[in-house]
């Protein structure tokens, strides 16, 4: 059986020279793996819609949506992955934990401290080429 793509979004936001990373739920599918803030689109909605709408959700905060930073393709064994990742700044609120187990602001040389979902090593290795126009 064919698994269908599903569209997912995440922020890459910054602060000074660190960025935002979260951490799953246990009790989620990749449990306790870190993630950038994101997730599915919903119908009707558009990439940019989906996000703003995701970290009000998970964070409590307003973004702002810049461009495209990277897009990638993953295999999951249960599912597709097509993951558009937009470079994103904070327009309002501070980041609150409603949905992670945590949330941490690291630098790029921090990134091989924590293990991230298989999805985000083709970004994090761009990130830490140093390729990383903000």
């Amino acid at each position: 059986m064919e698994k269908t793509v599903t569209e997912v979004v995440a922020a890459l936001i910054w602060e000074g020279d660190k960025f935002l990373i979260c951490q799953r739920p246990a009790h989620k599918v990749r449990g306790l793996l870190w993630e950038f803030v994101g997730g599915k689109v919903e119908p009707g909605e558009t990439k940019e819609q989906a996000l703003i709408r995701e970290c009000q959700e998970e964070l409590a905060v307003m973004l702002s949506v810049g461009g495209v930073f990277m897009e990638v393709d993953h295999d999951y064994p249960d599912l597709n992955v097509h993951l558009t990742l937009f470079n994103a700044e904070i327009r309002e609120g501070t980041p609150r934990m409603l949905e992670h187990n945590d949330i941490r602001w690291i630098t790029v040389e921090e990134i091989p401290q924590y293990e991230f979902c298989p999805a985000d090593e083709t970004i994090l290795k761009k990130l830490r080429s140093g390729n990383a126009a903000r």
